[in-house]
């Protein structure tokens, strides 16, 4: 049986469209609605996403022994034209490189991140397309 754990997180208002946002007397977050001074909630999403999905995959491939030296993923998304413009489709490109890492590691651990572990991405509209891509460098 699965238990819910409560979350909690505040955003203050600083100004304009702009928010410092944390859990309680955590580190702070600025999200800048227009996308000016800091990520707008949007982009903080797919950020969000991208960064959930990578601390997985570096977390698979470290139990499998394998030791990666670099990671980067590029995120992005296509939205609906009429509001609420939520994502209809995520695509989220993995480059990796690291000792001994096969893309057949790398696309195992990407699978099971966007599938069954990353909280962000299974939190999203299960009818949300998603794709992925790895590029593994040497």
């Amino acid at each position: 049986m699965t238990t819910a754990k409560h979350m909690i997180a505040e955003a203050h208002w600083t100004g304009g469209l702009r928010f410092t946002a944390s859990k309680p007397g955590g580190p702070e977050i600025l999200i800048d609605a227009d996308g000016v001074t800091a990520p707008s909630p949007v982009v903080a999403m797919l950020v969000a996403g991208a960064t959930c999905s990578g601390a997985d995959v570096l977390s698979i491939l470290e139990k499998k022994r394998i030791s990666v030296t670099r990671l980067m993923i590029e995120a992005g998304g296509r939205r609906l034209d009429e509001h609420p413009r939520r994502f209809i489709e995520v695509w989220l490109r993995y480059t990796l490189a690291g000792e001994g890492l096969t893309e057949v590691a790398a696309r195992r651990a990407v699978d099971l991140s966007v599938g069954k572990y990353c909280t962000v991405m299974q939190s999203m509209n299960p009818d949300m397309v998603v794709t992925t891509e790895i590029v593994i460098e040497s």
